[in-house]
């Protein structure tokens, strides 16, 4: 929601990766880093053979020093068992070195590599949520892959079929 207090978070479009009784991990999605793929490769010996304008994006302010990759694609016969989760149908996490490794050398037409990720305390979560500071969509692999993060978190709250000027600021779950 606009209100949300937390500048990280102001306007943010988060795919939740795993929520238990743990706490919550996420990545936001519409925040770019000053960094491309090709640089952050690079300073980890790697060599990065896709998009040399593809940037890396800002997952969240918790530990900004550890990687993250979501992907579209299907790559998960080269990885091995275990190294690759689905958050959705289509779309695949990751976040080890041989992963980005196998990304990097062949990188699928559909993918986000990301520096921090966004945590919640258990029970933080669903506290923002019942005062009101989230809205919920369900997950879209076009949302993630094909709408520029400048645009990403109207383009979203329009398909819930909201228009953004209308967001009130209340208590509940939205």
């Amino acid at each position: 929601m606009p209100q949300l207090p937390d500048p990280n978070f102001n306007r943010a479009v988060v795919q939740l990766i795993d929520h238990d009784d743990r706490g919550t991990f996420g990545l936001v999605l519409n925040r770019e880093a000053d960094l491309t793929a090709g640089a952050l490769c690079e300073s980890l010996e790697l060599r990065w053979n896709g998009d040399p304008d593809a940037r890396i994006h800002w997952g969240g302010p918790v530990q900004a020093n550890t990687g993250w990759v979501l992907f579209a694609e299907d790559i998960a016969s080269p990885l091995g068992e275990g190294e690759a989760q689905q958050v959705v149908p289509g779309m695949s996490f990751a976040g080890s070195l041989s992963v980005l490794q196998a990304v990097a050398e062949d990188p699928p037409a559909d993918v986000r590599l990301f520096l921090g990720y966004a945590g919640w305390g258990p029970g933080q979560l669903e506290n923002e949520i019942a005062s009101g500071a989230w809205l919920f969509a369900p997950p879209s692999v076009e949302a993630v892959f094909g709408v520029e993060p400048e645009g990403m978190w109207d383009y979203v709250v329009r398909g819930l079929g909201v228009d953004p000027a209308t967001l009130v600021s209340t208590a509940g779950v939205h």
